[in-house]
């Protein structure tokens, strides 16, 4: 299992018809690490722009890695690293997914997640490597100024959360149950 937040460019084979892609194989993706076993798959979609859903992940023995795409309309997506002891705890990465590039982030257990809608009825699709859990459902303030993710909120637009994510902890205040493993955040580009 790979510790590595990924941006992975599955390849798309087009012609005048439009385009095919394999957004996911299991021998290919453990090539680059990703050996997780995906259990369920999420589809949200977000009306207005400016929709942020974040930052959220679970905790053991539910935690989740997660496999995300856009695909319709475009998001900036990032990860957030929650891991106790890791030298780049509290630091972020992110990446623009949409429906034209097709691009998908990969997300480790260990780092927070969340996406910011840069297009009007934008639609996000995710694998997980375990169900949902309430018991285990946990998060961090999008705005937390420890982290302080630029979030590429067009001009005059504020974001629009959900009543749970505008009252998240921040991070100081986050007691982490994920320990590092010896793999600092970098986000690399497959």
């Amino acid at each position: 299992m790979t510790f590595k937040v990924l941006l992975l460019r599955p390849k798309r084979f087009g012609d005048d018809r439009g385009w095919f892609s394999e957004v996911y194989n299991e021998k290919v993706f453990s090539g680059y690490g990703i050996t997780d076993r995906f259990v369920q798959d999420n589809h949200s979609l977000s009306v207005p722009i400016g929709t942020l859903r974040g930052l959220h992940f679970q905790t053991p023995p539910f935690a989740q890695s997660k496999l995300v795409r856009c695909i319709r309309g475009r998001i900036f997506d990032v990860a957030v690293d929650i891991r106790r002891g890791s030298p780049t705890f509290g630091r972020w990465t992110g990446a623009e997914l949409s429906a034209e590039n097709g691009h998908q982030l990969y997300v480790p257990v260990g780092f927070a997640h969340g996406f910011v809608t840069l297009e009007p009825s934008t639609e996000v699709t995710y694998k997980v490597s375990t169900p949902y859990s309430p018991e285990n459902d946990r998060g961090i303030l999008w705005s937390d100024p420890d982290i302080g993710i630029e979030w590429p909120l067009p001009e005059g637009i504020d974001p629009i959360l959900s009543p749970k994510d505008g009252r998240q902890p921040v991070l100081r205040e986050f007691d982490s149950p994920f320990n590092y493993d010896d793999t600092p955040l970098e986000l690399v580009e497959v």
